[in-house]
């Protein structure tokens, strides 16, 4: 989910070059029959200043919830472009679990009226309302263990006028700036589906197929999820709009939108994988016409995140756009709904962020609001990676300066969110969405390879794809392209709270370059310390440059480089790899003395790694060396001297963690190398 339109985004799109040739074939619909079938918003997101929601079922009543297990989902609704009226039936397939279930419990907002519900033919004797969503229908009849059953929930009303959601309703109806064209249209995240149809509202448990059949004027057009299965005609000027999808779904990326739109669609062509239509439903003509050259960038896009992390998913129905007023007068906003988006313009990082949830946050969802940075900590970073591909370097940078300073605003914060009762604190564009975008940006610097960090995005999307993954899912993948353990990672930037700062100083004398970088960090009582590496660039008189990179893996550090060329200026982290601050570099006079022992850049080999009780190491040539092993903390934990006759380190005693190891020769020559004790 986005909110807001940045000048660099229309900076990025007057830079671009012409777009793609257009096309505009009649789409075809496919035939899907998922009646019975057992076959996640985006960038800066706005939500009423200081409000805070529950997740709206209580404990009680989540409980109750939990007693089946959704399968399918067919809204059967009459809307209008012009108003937030709903009548109609919702069909609930699901499976009862391990206990007989004799009552039924979903949500929906209070004010509507429910007319009838019948599960299994047989019409509920009563049910019972709690709060703002709660309804217990009991049952005439038990449904066994184990069991599928299908429960048609009528019901009518106006949906509120709350301004609860991510951005505005759950249904909203407003006309559209410049264009005049009345529009509703559905936002139901992250907890207001209930506030337009009875549902379950728990993110683990994800419908495998869906419905959604809208009756409106026969001068509107309907978009939502899945493809297209007919237009019926109706008496008295009317037409229903049939949509069907046998992908996987949560609840609150089920949507819709009502308008007298214009359908213009294109294709893409991803390797390896079929056309897919990508079928926009546009305000008017003059939309249209304002918009074409950008949504036409949309199949490039596609094709390269499919090349990147695995074939767009919901390949075989479609991708979409369905224009509505998110934002009101200022334009920039857009809701990542399952394979047809709700976007109010097609800005370059607007209509790119929302195509990225497409892969994170709707086929693989967050499993827990704490962990929406996986939705839109990934979309925001599909931003970055379109810039760097379809862009220029100078747009690419500033994305990345833009990102660090808002990630960087505030000394605290941590991408885990502690309160998700609060729809601005789930939706923090400086937390979820920015610092987030930067420890993603971090991950692929740690891996230090390219293959293996899209490797790694690519697993996560095939091990979890069509189901909801906690971040410790995300981290065992990444330790597994790491070869170690990454908990010291997590710890800092997901869980943990600000940033290192660093101070660094340098010196040049005998052939030697001497860096002394001192850390201390913004929330010290929180996150005393950031293990990490760091590239500093050397300048040399010549203009020529160096970037060495070298451990953070204690508050100071020293290092001395062997290096003859005549060094100007020093940078730390010269292209934005880490989220920190750094002060002005200087040059001592006195770090010759401060630092005694050079450092060699080789890194030291050693097996096994992981290793258990002993770490062995390779190629060693000295006749003795000091060993010193480092936790991630940056404490010595570890001392002892290595021999050439048998150079073995003797590691039972050590927790299992990732370390590093530094050996210290008689010559004053240091060697480091980091290992994993495993478990």
């Amino acid at each position: 989910m986005r909110l807001f339109f940045s000048v660099l985004t229309v900076a990025a799109l007057l830079a671009f070059g012409p777009p793609a040739v257009a096309q505009l074939p009649t789409y075809q619909a496919v035939s899907a029959d998922l009646d019975g079938s057992a076959a996640e918003a985006c960038a800066r997101v706005h939500s009423s200043p200081g409000a805070a929601r529950p997740a709206y079922a209580s404990p009680g009543h989540r409980q109750k919830m939990d007693h089946y297990d959704v399968r399918y989902y067919k809204l059967d609704l009459r809307l209008t472009n012009t108003t937030r009226d709903v009548s109609g039936v919702v069909t609930l397939q699901a499976r009862t679990g391990t206990q007989a279930l004799d009552s039924l419990a979903f949500e929906l907002y209070s004010t509507y009226t429910i007319d009838s519900v019948v599960v299994d033919g047989r019409r509920s004797p009563g049910l019972t309302r709690r709060g703002p969503g709660d309804v217990t229908v009991g049952l005439g009849q038990a449904v066994s263990p184990n069991t599928l059953f299908r429960a048609l929930i009528y019901y009518r009303g106006t949906a509120p006028n709350s301004n609860a959601a991510a951005i505005g309703n759950a249904l909203n109806t407003r006309v559209a700036p410049t264009y005049n064209v009345s529009t509703t249209w559905s936002l139901s995240e992250p907890y207001n589906a209930y506030e337009w149809w009875p549902c379950k509202q728990v993110l683990t448990d994800k419908a495998d197929s869906s419905e959604v059949w809208v009756t409106t004027a026969s001068s509107n057009k309907v978009g939502s999820n899945g493809v297209l299965r007919r237009v019926v005609p109706l008496p008295g000027n009317e037409v229903r709009y049939e949509w069907k999808s046998r992908y996987p779904i949560d609840y609150y990326l089920i949507s819709v939108a009502v308008a007298p739109y214009v359908e213009y669609v294109n294709y893409a062509n991803p390797a390896g994988g079929p056309r897919i239509p990508i079928v926009n439903y546009v305000y008017n003509e003059a939309a249209l016409a304002d918009y074409r050259v950008a949504i036409d960038r949309t199949p490039g896009f596609l094709e390269y995140y499919s090349d990147l992390v695995g074939l767009y998913p919901f390949a075989d129905e479609k991708y979409g756009h369905s224009m509505a007023p998110l934002g009101g007068e200022r334009v920039g906003s857009g809701m990542e709904h399952q394979t047809m988006t709700t976007q109010d313009s097609f800005g370059f990082t607007l209509t790119a962020h929302e195509l990225f949830h497409q892969w994170f946050g709707d086929n693989v969802t967050c499993g827990a609001w704490q962990d929406i940075w996986l939705n839109e900590s990934f979309a925001s970073y599909g931003e970055y990676l379109s810039l760097n591909k379809f862009s220029t370097p100078a747009f690419t940078r500033a994305w990345l300066d833009e990102a660090h300073a808002s990630a960087l605003s505030q000394p605290g914060g941590s991408v885990f969110v502690t309160d998700t009762t609060s729809t601005s604190r789930i939706f923090s564009s400086r937390l979820s969405y920015k610092k987030g975008a930067t420890v993603i940006h971090m991950l692929r610097y740690l891996l230090n390879d390219d293959a293996k960090f899209f490797r790694a995005l690519r697993t996560y999307q095939t091990t979890y794809g069509g189901r909801t993954a906690r971040t410790r899912d995300l981290q065992r993948i990444f330790e597994a392209e790491a070869g170690r353990s990454l908990q010291y990672f997590f710890d800092q930037w997901f869980r943990g709270e600000g940033y290192p700062i660093f101070d660094v100083s340098w010196n040049q004398a005998n052939g030697l370059v001497y860096l002394k970088n001192t850390e201390t960090t913004s929330m010290p009582m929180v996150t005393p310390f950031f293990n990490t590496e760091i590239d500093y660039r050397l300048t040399f008189a010549d203009g020529t440059t160096r970037t060495l990179r070298l451990a953070q893996y204690q508050p100071v550090v020293s290092a001395a480089v062997p290096e003859s060329r005549s060094v100007t200026k020093v940078e730390v982290d010269p292209d934005q790899w880490l989220l920190n601050t750094a002060n002005p570099v200087v040059r001592d006079g006195g770090l010759i003395t401060a630092t005694t022992a050079p450092a060699t850049l080789a890194q030291l080999s050693v097996y096994p790694n992981p290793c258990h009780d002993q770490l062995r190491l390779a190629d060693f040539s000295g006749a003795r060396a000091q060993a010193e092993i480092v936790d991630a903390t940056g404490r010595v934990v570890l001392r002892q001297m290595v021999l050439a006759a048998n150079p073995v380190l003797v590691t039972v005693s050590l927790a299992p963690g990732l370390y590093h190891l530094r050996l210290l020769s008689p010559d004053g020559s240091v060697a480091r190398v980091r290992f994993v004790r495993a478990e």
